[in-house]
């Protein structure tokens, strides 16, 4: 039998599949890095499961989560997103979106890449934790407070400690699978006792 991190995961093949495929992978292309900032940023308040099954619809609505082309989104465009019922509709974090795509942009412009950016914070390689229960999980870390702190500065909205945390499960920057999860090793965590 499989050991997986989280319960009753079988339930739903979209957070099975998520969980076996993505989550904790490290990512390093910018297109992909832009779509986890702007999901974990809609999943405020929310929980993943709602976001993943709106994936697609926000893929569509967000021009792929290509950041040059949202950085274009006009206040009509902004409009026409409130209005769709496909993705999560809220106004101020569409808005978010569109604002944080712009200082993504400007990120690039400057480091070269987002991807150089945001690795920083956890020195260029995944973080392997050895958590043995969820209720070890944390929400935040030292490094999402800075990394927090550092797209606040740089323009971003929505990009509190716990979304930035999200973020960094998402993009593998932490490898937050429970040890006794079969994907904690093959992460390259090491096996747990």
């Amino acid at each position: 039998m499989i050991r997986r991190c989280w319960p009753a995961i079988d339930a739903d093949p979209a957070m099975l599949a998520y969980h076996d495929r993505e989550w904790g992978v490290p990512v390093h292309d910018d297109r992909k890095l832009n779509e986890f900032m702007v999901l974990d940023a809609f999943q405020a308040g929310l929980s993943w499961a709602i976001v993943l099954k709106k994936r697609e619809a926000f893929r569509d609505a967000f021009d792929n989560f290509e950041p040059d082309r949202m950085a274009r989104f006009t206040p009509a465009r902004i409009q026409r997103l409130v209005k769709n019922p496909g993705i999560i509709r809220n106004r101020l974090k569409i808005a978010a979106s569109v604002t944080n795509a712009r200082a993504f942009l400007d990120i690039q412009e400057e480091v070269g890449s987002f991807d150089a950016f945001i690795w920083q914070f956890v020195g260029g390689r995944t973080r392997h934790n050895r958590w043995k229960t969820l209720q070890q999980l944390p929400a935040r870390s030292r490094e999402s407070d800075r990394m927090s702190e550092a797209l606040y500065g740089r323009g971003f909205k929505f990009v509190g400690s716990t979304i930035c945390y999200a973020f960094m499960q998402a993009a593998g920057m932490v490898n937050d699978h429970l040890v006794g999860c079969y994907r904690h090793a093959e992460l390259g965590g090491s096996r747990g006792r």
